[in-house]
């Protein structure tokens, strides 16, 4: 009670001030050891193995939250099981002008047209040596600079600078606030991207001694033909699994007016019924094998728990954050563990796509339900 008290008086501090800056202090409150830890003991059924890596519980915080890699411990400390770090670029950029980041607080979401502001692979390789051997899983959110004339070998750099730091790697082609980046999923431009991503992978495993997961995330806005070009190029890829999905263009019921005429790309909850359902759609074509992260508009246990049902083997959250409060992992971890015995269930994996299919058949921009 005392936490969900401090953890509202501390949101309407955070909230007096513009979006962007808030973000700024919360990053400083964690790594000056000042935010309370709120890790809570997490049931051991939650545990879920994916891509060769040991979770020990499948919510993890998405990038965007530390582009820097200035906080991944203090996150893992609140009770993540995972963090991802970036999007990085080789380059430093400062991204789109101010103010680029904005809360729709009738809504629970937020818009954003940040535009891959980072401080380069320089900064982050630094801050990830100095964490060398801390353990915890911290994956690597890599993209392309926006001036870049060669967008691919800008992924290809970041692996081959992050092989011996990542413990897996986000190939993010699926912002809307870099001009064209999108276009990389259109399906002769991802075959080129993955086939030279994953050679810089096997190049990098000779050289560090072990072969770091690949993971693509994707839009929510795909329509039917590309999620078929993207299944089929992952899957010849061998690659080691989808992020399904980043932030939408869409605007369909929102009720602030203000905040849904401001471009960029959507988060939170009103971001929750397209990515799940983009991730059931996903999840059919892929097969049960192919592990999913599911990422979009997560802010309670239940929607957690629909996300897996919908076709997740992970999660990812990080809007929800803003409007619920670092106790929202804990109370999430706490719903999937009950949700388990409620179903008799010994694990995670056997309540992943449950639904997939009643959830790919809803239309993103109906009002149609389960």
């Amino acid at each position: 009670m005392f936490a969900r008290l401090a953890s509202g008086i501390a949101r309407r501090a955070l909230f007096t001030l513009d979006a962007e800056t808030a973000h700024g202090l919360t990053i400083k409150a964690l790594a000056s050891g000042l935010a309370p830890s709120c890790a809570a003991a997490s049931d051991p059924r939650l545990a879920v193995t994916v891509a060769g890596i040991d979770f020990p519980n499948p919510l993890g915080m998405a990038a965007g939250f530390d582009k820097n890699g200035e906080v991944p411990d203090a996150l893992l400390g609140l009770g993540f099981g995972f963090t991802e770090v970036g999007t990085v670029t080789p380059l430093p950029q400062s991204g789109n002008p101010r103010p680029r980041v904005f809360r729709l607080v009738e809504d629970n979401g937020v818009v954003n047209r940040l535009g891959f502001n980072n401080e380069g692979h320089a900064a982050l390789r630094g801050r990830l040596d100095a964490r060398a051997g801390r353990g915890g899983i911290v994956g690597v959110n890599v993209g392309a600079n926006k001036d870049a004339t060669d967008r691919i070998a800008d992924y290809v750099a970041g692996i081959e600078t992050f092989a011996d730091r990542a413990t897996y790697f986000t190939v993010n082609i699926s912002s809307p606030n870099t001009p064209g980046l999108r276009d990389l999923q259109a399906r002769d431009a991802l075959h080129e991207l993955l086939s030279r991503v994953m050679d810089a992978r096997e190049k990098a495993a000779a050289r560090v001694g072990r072969t770091v997961p690949v993971f693509l995330k994707i839009a929510p806005d795909v329509e039917e033909a590309g999620l078929d070009d993207i299944a089929s190029e992952v899957i010849a890829a061998e690659l080691d699994g989808l992020i399904v999905s980043n932030t939408t263009l869409s605007r369909a019921g929102l009720s602030d007016a203000k905040g849904a005429a401001e471009t960029g790309g959507l988060s939170g909850r009103p971001l929750f019924r397209r990515a799940t359902i983009a991730l059931a759609r996903m999840r059919l074509r892929v097969g049960p094998r192919l592990p999913i992260i599911g990422v979009g508009g997560i802010d309670s246990g239940e929607s957690a728990w629909t996300k897996i049902t919908a076709g997740a083997n992970l999660l990812q959250l990080y809007t929800g954050l803003v409007y619920e409060g670092p106790d929202l992992v804990g109370r999430i971890l706490t719903h999937l563990a009950n949700s388990l015995d409620r179903h008799a269930l010994s694990g995670l994996d056997a309540a992943s796509g449950r639904n997939a299919e009643a959830w790919a058949r809803l239309d993103p921009d109906g009002e149609d339900t389960l």
